[in-house]
C-alpha cells in the first residue's frame, strides 16, 4: 500500500501544483515540475551522457508532472513517453505539457520489449522496494545497448533508522549490485551538481509558495510538507547524496 505521505507528495501537489501554473504562466511550468530533484544543470548531464537526440523515444519512468521529460523534448527534440502511477500527476502532466502519459506502475510497464531508446526514472528507485522489478522493466523495454538516466538519493553509511515514509534509500553497494544483476553496465556516476539558476529557482519557488498560500491548512500539504523537512534534515546531516548514473542496457544495437 502507496503510504499516505507519498500520495499527498506525488499526487495531491501534483493537481495543485498544475493549477498554480496555469496562473502564474506556461514560463513557470518545467522549473515547478522539475522541483525537488531535477535541475537544469542535472538535466543536461543525463542528456549529454545519456546522447540524447531527435527523434528519440524517451521513456521517463515515474515522470511525476512531467518537467524532465518536457525539458528534454524541448532542447533536444526527442518524443517522450510518461509512466506515472498516481492519477493526479498523469493528469497534471498532461494539463501542463501536452504529452503522452500512461498510468502504469513501473514494475508493469505497459510497453513492447525493446520499443525504447533511453530512458530515464530520477528520485524513484527510492521510493519502492521492489527496486529490482522496477530496473528489470526498464531494462526489458529498452533496445539492447540503449541508456538508461538515474537520478538516485543514495544512503551513506548505516542504515536509516527512521527514513521518511515510504522511502527505501539504496546504500551504494546495493545500488551497483542491482545494476549489475538486472544486466546494465554504470558507464559514469556523479554527484548531482548543486548549481542551480536564479531564474529557475525564483519560478519553482513561486509555485510552491502559492501552493503553500491556498493549500497550507490542507492534511495532505502536511505530509508533504513533513516529508520535506525530513529530507531536507537527512541531507544536511551528512546521511544522504544524490547521485546522477547513466547506464546501459547490456547487449549492442541491432
Amino acid at each position: 500500500m502507496t503510504a499516505a505521505a507519498m500520495v499527498a507528495e506525488f499526487d495531491d501537489v501534483a493537481g495543485w501544483t498544475a493549477d498554480a501554473v496555469r496562473q502564474l504562466g506556461d514560463r513557470y511550468a518545467i522549473p515547478a515540475a522539475c522541483r525537488g530533484s531535477a535541475s537544469p544543470t542535472a538535466l543536461a548531464w543525463l542528456a549529454e551522457a545519456c546522447e540524447l537526440s531527435a527523434g528519440m523515444r524517451l521513456l521517463d519512468v515515474g515522470a511525476g508532472v512531467g518537467g524532465p521529460a518536457a525539458w528534454a523534448a524541448e532542447r533536444f527534440g526527442v518524443s517522450p513517453i510518461l509512466l506515472e502511477p498516481m492519477p493526479a500527476a498523469c493528469r497534471a502532466a498532461a494539463r501542463l505539457f501536452g504529452l503522452p502519459v500512461v498510468l502504469a506502475d513501473g514494475r508493469r510497464i505497459p510497453l513492447r520489449t525493446a520499443s525504447i531508446d533511453v530512458a530515464w526514472c530520477l528520485g524513484v528507485l527510492c521510493t519502492v522496494e521492489d527496486k529490482a522489478g522496477l530496473l528489470s522493466e526498464i531494462h526489458r523495454v529498452l533496445v539492447p545497448g540503449g541508456s538508461l538516466g538515474l537520478l538516485v538519493v543514495v544512503a551513506q553509511g548505516k542504515q536509516l533508522l527512521r527514513p521518511p515514509d515510504g522511502n527505501h534509500f539504496p546504500g551504494q553497494d546495493e545500488l551497483d549490485a542491482l545494476l549489475g544483476n538486472v544486466g546494465f553496465d554504470v558507464v559514469e556516476q556523479i554527484d548531482r551538481p548543486a548549481e542551480v539558476p536564479r531564474s529557475w529557482s525564483r519560478r519553482a519557488e513561486e509555485v510552491a509558495a502559492m501552493v503553500e498560500a491556498r493549500h497550507r491548512a490542507h492534511r495532505a500539504y502536511a505530509l508533504a510538507a513533513r516529508q520535506g523537512r525530513r529530507l531536507a534534515g537527512l541531507f544536511d546531516g551528512g546521511h544522504l547524496s544524490m547521485q546522477l548514473i547513466h547506464a546501459t542496457r547490456q547487449g549492442r544495437r541491432g
